[in-house]
């Protein structure tokens, strides 16, 4: 029997609401079950309210506490449930209890509100199981984005980026590959600069630090581009010229993957000792309680953390 956990996100967004249709409303092998992590009574609330059936493959672990459900609204209590959340799912995926977990979205200002200092989940649960080489890769729309940077200004990028986080961005996302059956996977990395610099012309980065980092890279053994061009690279590498793509900075490799994935994107932390994946969408407060939310997104990160169940974890 596989137990997938799904930690169920911020209450007043859309978290409940696409994992009970995710779960649902399409087929699951037989020996899948699927344990809630959170207030069971704020579920059981939202499925009743929005006529959305509970499946006989849910389970729950409740946990209580006094959160008001308040549809489309940043509060603290619904951040701290969330946080308890994701610890427990945490913890039973490192005891061997649950198989994978599947993160429902949380409100980032939520948890600023709160006082819970961790940049997203992917930080957090970095943090929580004590890997210090990790990353975040997205999937949508026929792509693979691995992100060097992730939730920091636009102004601090260029500082953020060395040598050393971007090869091990390429070497994450390399190994990443091989877990999907992608042998000597192509590696596209994108450049920071426009033109990729236009050889120092327009900013050095590409010269300091990306290029060196993909020619350290390249004598591990990984088959990795010089930095390309991003205004170029996503076309080249949906025209099957690279297997993943390496991006500087959060919305150079979301943009584009966004564009054409919107509603199906999935979100999987590389580096971890478990599994864990997550819809590639925030909390939706403007759409919550209404019934409107797509669950494709949730769908397929719980299809990949199944599939990713039946491999052995290289980061374990």
């Amino acid at each position: 029997m596989k137990r997938i956990g799904i930690s169920i996100g911020d209450v007043n967004g859309i978290g409940p609401e696409v994992a009970l249709k995710a779960v649902g409303k399409y087929r699951w092998p037989a020996d899948v079950r699927f344990v809630l992590l959170g207030s069971e009574s704020i579920v059981r609330e939202q499925a009743k309210f929005m006529s959305i059936p509970i499946s006989r493959k849910v389970e729950f672990l409740n946990i209580e506490n006094k959160v008001q459900w308040s549809p489309g609204r940043v509060r603290v209590d619904a951040s701290r449930l969330a946080e308890v959340s994701i610890r427990q799912a945490v913890e039973g995926c490192l005891s061997g209890e649950l198989d994978a977990m599947v993160t429902a979205p949380i409100s980032k200002e939520g948890f600023h509100k709160a006082g819970i200092n961790v940049p997203g989940h992917t930080e957090f649960l970095a943090e929580l199981t004590g890997t210090k080489k990790f990353g975040m890769m997205l999937l949508g729309g026929g792509l693979r984005v691995m992100l060097v940077t992730r939730h920091i200004p636009i102004s601090e990028v260029p500082a953020a980026l060395t040598r050393r986080n971007i090869r091990e961005a390429i070497e994450l996302t390399g190994q990443a590959l091989a877990l999907s059956g992608i042998k000597d996977g192509e590696i596209g990395v994108c450049g920071l600069n426009p033109h990729a610099g236009d050889g120092g012309i327009i900013g050095r980065e590409e010269i300091d630090q990306i290029n060196p980092a993909i020619r350290s890279a390249r004598k591990k053994g990984y088959n990795v581009s010089d930095a390309v061009p991003a205004d170029t690279i996503f076309y080249e590498a949906r025209r099957g010229d690279y297997d993943a793509v390496v991006a500087m900075y959060h919305d150079q490799g979301l943009g584009p993957l966004k564009m054409i994935g919107f509603d199906e994107g999935i979100n999987v932390t590389l580096g971890l000792p478990i599994i864990r994946t997550s819809p590639d969408h925030g909390t939706a407060f403007g759409i919550a309680g209404k019934n409107e939310a797509s669950s494709k997104s949730m769908k397929n990160a719980i299809a990949l953390a199944l599939e990713m169940t039946g491999k052995k974890n290289p980061w374990k």
